[in-house]
């Protein structure tokens, strides 16, 4: 019987949209490689990545009648995979790459679940895309919005919950998933595995 749920995550934006819809969890930290593998494609990584991030968070803990949400986020724009700036002037080449066009938003949800019978983790995930589109940014905007500091650590290098939400003329898909947790989806994952959402125990 799962008694416990787990984030294995310590992103803020994904506490925040686990804790809008009640759920109560605990937050882990997790160290995770998220280099791209040469040729991966952006869902196979994003998937790849949310997996290990769950499988990494449930080898932290000691008991065993746990399940384990991990999540990753890409943005993608014809086939190139934008993560995280390293620095201002990779977010600034980020958002002018972004400028006018229609780019996806892709996360991964990977839940891994063990019992006292168990004899090995169960591991499942799900995918969501989203289609983001950008207004023709200038460069005073490209400028002033780096300079906020809100492109830091953010796949794409722009946060849809922050100002860059006035970037925004259309998105179709998952607003939590651009955000970084697809609630839905990550519900619809839980509910699959039998943890009943109100209560956190298999039903």
């Amino acid at each position: 019987m799962i008694t416990d749920l787990f984030l294995a995550s310590q992103s803020p934006r994904r506490s925040e949209l686990l804790t809008q819809i009640g759920l109560p969890f605990t937050v882990l930290a997790v160290d995770v490689d998220e280099t791209a593998l040469p040729h991966e494609k952006a869902d196979d990584y994003v998937i790849r990545l949310a997996k290990e991030k769950a499988l990494a968070g449930r080898d932290n803990i000691k008991h065993k009648e746990v399940a384990v949400i991990g999540s990753d986020t890409t943005v993608v724009i014809n086939g190139q995979i934008l993560s995280k700036p390293d620095n201002r002037s990779e977010a600034k080449s980020m958002l002018t790459l972004l400028s006018g066009k229609t780019h996806q938003v892709m996360t991964a949800v990977a839940l891994a679940m063990s019992s006292e019978n168990a004899l090995q983790t169960e591991l499942t995930s799900v995918l969501s895309v989203s289609e983001v589109t950008f207004k023709k940014l200038s460069d005073i905007e490209i400028d002033h919005y780096v300079d906020s500091g809100e492109c830091d650590d953010k796949a794409g290098s722009y946060a849809i919950q922050g100002k860059a939400a006035a970037f925004i003329t259309h998105l179709s898909g998952s607003y939590s998933g651009v955000m970084g947790l697809p609630l839905y989806e990550t519900v619809e994952l839980l509910k699959n595995a039998g943890i009943s959402i109100d209560s956190l125990v298999v039903s």
